[in-house]
């Protein structure tokens, strides 16, 4: 039975999953769990089974940050997010924060700097309104620090109990130079991996306020949006292949997802990755692998080799990249998977995350 087709019905109105081709997650989860939503192989099967089938068509094939679009003689990166955080404001941002810079770095992952967005809030019946104007603020300051503007919108509310407080969806628009082309496709062997900076600090951010935990230390989130960055890099070269931010499913998750596209390997340090030590620590105690945890305001770059050292100088010239560093390259080995050196030499894998180790993340 193709993904495409609906689960049949079994005689007592169970839908009946056994002819489904997808992988077990899926078929061992009639319902919907939160792993579906965590970036992770479950949100994949998820949109390759379910979504993808249902709407089709070649520029949501692509799969990526955002769809790169034709449209009056423009290129055009249109992108979409929604958002469902908690708790709503943390050490480094909040849920306002978040739907303007997710939003305008998925554009900029494309090479687009963002110019408009849409911005649509569901509200839950009893939350107050000072919460709301506080988002609103928060959206407000966000949108023109990253030098967008907030052209269009929409209010819902839901019944107690039927929400969270305060969701919110952001669509964003923006133009792609001439000349660049960057998607995951684009990775070859022979391009080096950069990170802009120090991994983990959005998810530990979010835990620890979450759960009451202390480090030691206040650990803040990194959002922040990454526009500027981009340009910066592209003034280097328009030729950077690949550009992701690594939120859901951390690091690894945006490494396997740019290996599997490209059809290519991914071999890292362990040492090369900048994990700041409040990070280590919390990861060490909780049995985290920092590469899984989320980010909201880093990006990982595969860049042609010859382009790397001037781009990786550019980079560390920018607020946003002053940690950044080269963290392995693409090969031709073991096409579609990604591998880490370890400090005592040896190698490990590093799969896609099944789900998410800590959801509602952003």
């Amino acid at each position: 039975m193709a993904p495409s087709e609906a689960p049949s019905e079994a005689p007592s109105g169970t839908p009946e999953f056994s002819g489904w081709s997808c992988p077990v997650p899926l078929r061992d989860h009639p319902r919907v769990v939160m792993g579906h939503g965590g970036g992770g192989a479950m949100s994949a099967e998820l949109v390759e089974n379910v979504f993808a089938p249902a709407f089709g068509g070649p520029v949501l094939a692509a799969l990526g940050d955002s769809a790169v679009l034709e449209l009056g003689g423009a290129r055009l990166a249109f992108s979409t997010d929604s958002y469902v955080v908690r708790p709503l404001f943390f050490p480094g941002g909040s849920i306002g924060d978040l739907a303007v810079n997710g939003t305008v770095n998925d554009l900029a992952m494309s090479g687009a700097r963002a110019a408009y967005l849409s911005c649509g809030f569901i509200l839950e019946e009893g939350v107050e309104t000072a919460v709301v104007d506080r988002v609103a603020r928060a959206l407000g300051a966000a949108a023109r620090a990253a030098g967008v503007e907030v052209a269009t919108g929409d209010t819902k509310v839901v019944e107690a109990g039927h929400g969270d407080g305060v969701y919110v969806n952001t669509a964003g628009i923006g133009l792609v130079p001439a000349g660049v082309d960057i998607r995951p496709q684009r990775a070859v062997p022979g391009d080096v991996v950069i990170v802009s900076g120090e991994i983990g600090l959005h998810g530990v951010a979010i835990m620890s306020v979450r759960e009451g935990l202390e480090f030691g230390v206040e650990i803040e989130s990194d959002c922040a949006a990454l526009g500027g960055l981009v340009d910066a890099m592209l003034a280097v070269t328009p030729d950077l292949h690949v550009l992701r931010d690594p939120t859901r499913g951390g690091l690894a998750a945006a490494l396997n997802e740019i290996a599997a596209a490209a059809g290519v390997g991914v071999r890292v340090g362990e040492r090369a990755i900048p994990v700041p030590p409040p990070v280590a620590n919390a990861c060490a105690v909780l049995g985290l692998d920092p590469m899984y945890v989320a980010n909201e305001g880093k990006l990982v770059a595969f860049v042609p080799r010859e382009h790397a050292e001037a781009v990786l100088a550019a980079m560390r010239a920018h607020p946003l990249g002053a940690r950044a560093a080269v963290i392995g390259e693409c090969v031709t080995e073991h096409p579609g998977m990604v591998v880490a050196r370890t400090p005592l030499g040896g190698t490990r894998v590093v799969d896609l995350p099944l789900g998410e180790q800590l959801p509602r993340i952003c």
